[in-house]
């Protein structure tokens, strides 16, 4: 009977399938990669909507941030995609995005700072959520 109990409940998680925390991750990631997205648009199209502030430590060209945004938007977009399958590689790369969507974020605080710490806390949420979702492994 124990075997049986343990069969059925290693069959509800399989490898091909996310666990929870991997859905909630993937979301907020969609989210997170859609406003990065739309954060470039913003940036490449009419960068005068930004007010940089003065005397900030580091200065960078807002196009060129937009840039960054905007690529780095789509491939947060993919990789969200990509965490519904539950895979341990999306994991991965979902962990290494959302670590560099807070450094984008964090150098993009002198144009729109609420908004950045705001798409930082979210990163880290991420990060949390990928990394404590337990490895779900097939039973052969």
């Amino acid at each position: 009977m124990a075997s049986n109990v343990r069969g059925a409940d290693s069959a509800a998680h399989d490898s091909t399938s996310a666990g929870g925390w991997v859905v909630f991750a993937a979301v907020l990631m969609i989210f997170v990669g859609f406003m990065t997205l739309f954060q470039g648009i913003a940036a490449i199209a009419k960068d005068d909507v930004f007010v940089s502030t003065r005397n900030y430590v580091y200065q960078f060209s807002l196009t060129g941030w937009g840039w960054v945004h905007l690529i780095l938007g789509i491939v947060m977009v993919l990789a969200g995609f990509a965490l519904f399958k539950g895979a341990l590689w999306a994991r991965m790369v979902g962990v290494a995005l959302a670590g560099l969507g807070m450094i984008a974020n964090f150098m993009w605080l002198p144009y729109y700072p609420f908004w950045a710490l705001l798409l930082i806390a979210i990163d880290v949420i991420v990060i949390w959520a990928l990394c404590a979702a337990p490895r779900y492994r097939e039973i052969q």
